[in-house]
C-alpha cells in the first residue's frame, strides 16, 4: 500500500482565525500535522495542507494520492488552471506565494 495523504482547511471569517489539518495513512500508520493562524482565509489553509502534506514526504520521487475537499485547489490542478497562471507570473491571482510552493514539491 501507498502513502496516501488527506486534506483540509478552515478559517472563520475570510479572512480570520483559520488553521489546516493533514493525515498522512501509511498501512497501518498514521501520522497528523496540523496548525493555526491568527489571520489567514479559508482557500490559504486548503491549500497550505496539501503543501504541508506533500513536504512531509520522505521520498519525493513517488506519486502520492491527494484527498481534499477543497474546490479552489482541485481544480486549479485538476483543469490545469494554475499553470496558466504560472504562466502569467500569477498575475492578479491570489495566494501566489502558495502556489509557486505547492508546483516545486509537485513536480
Amino acid at each position: 500500500m501507498k502513502i496516501e495523504i488527506y486534506t483540509d482547511g478552515a478559517a472563520r471569517g475570510n479572512p480570520g482565525r483559520g488553521g489546516y489539518g493533514v493525515v498522512l495513512k501509511f498501512n497501518q500508520h498514521r501520522k497528523e500535522l496540523s496548525e493555526g493562524f491568527r489571520l489567514t482565509t479559508n482557500n490559504r489553509m486548503e491549500l497550505l495542507a496539501v503543501i504541508i502534506g506533500l513536504e512531509s514526504l520522505k521520498s519525493k520521487k513517488e506519486s502520492v494520492p491527494v484527498y481534499s475537499d477543497s474546490k479552489y485547489v482541485v481544480d486549479a490542478v485538476e483543469k490545469k488552471w494554475v499553470f496558466g497562471w504560472e504562466k502569467k507570473n500569477f498575475n492578479k491571482k491570489k495566494n501566489p506565494d502558495l502556489w509557486i510552493r505547492f508546483l516545486k514539491i509537485y513536480r
